[in-house]
């Protein structure tokens, strides 16, 4: 099937709309993000979504209001420790050290001159709130061990969703809740998952509530390639990695059931950013 990429542009994300605003914003993130990680030789690779819409769009899907980068846990780890001295100051770092409200195993990567407002609202107790990009860190956590880390990090969201809770006091117990993973929990199930074999196959972290399974052999070695006017790196075999997640990746979903992440998006001068 051809798609007719320019009538999917002129639809959902025509030059100077809110969305294509959002995507060229998230764009020059990704390109300071990788040239971060160009610079210190630290592996990413483009997914889920965004590798998708790579393949069959060549940037964007272009309803797409998110921008997802995987990584190895070992290259996270000193990614975390470097990007907060590196970032420039329109952009800032999201983890749980940085924002005691944050409670993923995953971090954003946040701009500072916008705001985003998100369909669920998880993230009205968080400090940061602006465009951002995941960053999802991936190591051995068999299936098993992953359902205990989800059943934990749902206490977290059980208490957003309790309408009994104002967000200082969900907030307060989101902390306890995060606190309790962080030290006890994800490293118990980390030291088990040592001792379990599993080839091949990394997944997400603890604290992601994801389960996907990724084989390094499609994965590595990393190539470059051209996303919405950059380079970035990508999976060397993107067939595999996207046949897994999506099916049949190069056939259009119902475009009149589409589901954004954003429910509102604000852009904010230099005078006026927060």
């Amino acid at each position: 099937m051809t798609i007719d990429q320019e009538a999917l542009r002129r639809r959902f994300n025509p030059e100077g709309s809110l969305i294509r605003r959002q995507q060229d914003r998230m764009t020059e993130m990704l390109k300071v993000l990788d040239g971060i990680c160009q610079k210190h030789q630290i592996r990413y690779w483009i997914c889920a979504g965004t590798l998708l819409g790579q393949v069959r769009h060549g940037g964007y899907i272009p309803w797409d209001d998110d921008l997802d980068v995987e990584m190895l846990r070992e290259d996270y780890l000193r990614l975390m420790e470097i990007l907060p001295a590196e970032l420039p100051d329109h952009l800032a770092l999201q983890t749980p050290d940085t924002d005691e409200n944050y409670f993923f195993g995953y971090a954003k990567l946040r701009d500072l001159k916008s705001h985003v407002t998100e369909v669920n609202r998880y993230d009205r107790i968080f400090k940061y709130q602006g465009i951002f990009i995941d960053i999802f860190p991936m190591e051995k956590a068999p299936h098993p061990l992953r359902w205990i880390s989800n059943r934990s990090l749902g206490f977290c969201y059980k208490i957003l969703n309790d309408k009994r809770f104002s967000d200082e006091e969900a907030a307060r117990r989101v902390r306890r809740i995060s606190r309790l993973n962080r030290k006890w929990v994800f490293p118990v199930l980390r030291f088990v998952a040592r001792f379990w074999p599993m080839g091949e196959k990394v997944t997400y972290s603890y604290g992601i509530p994801y389960n996907d399974v990724r084989r390094r052999s499609y994965l590595f070695p990393l190539r470059r390639d051209m996303f919405d006017g950059i380079e970035v790196s990508v999976p060397q075999n993107a067939d595999p990695y996207l046949h897994d997640k999506f099916g049949d990746y190069m056939t259009l979903p119902n475009l009149d059931e589409l589901h954004p992440h954003a429910d509102n998006i604000e852009f904010y001068d230099d005078e006026t950013s927060r």
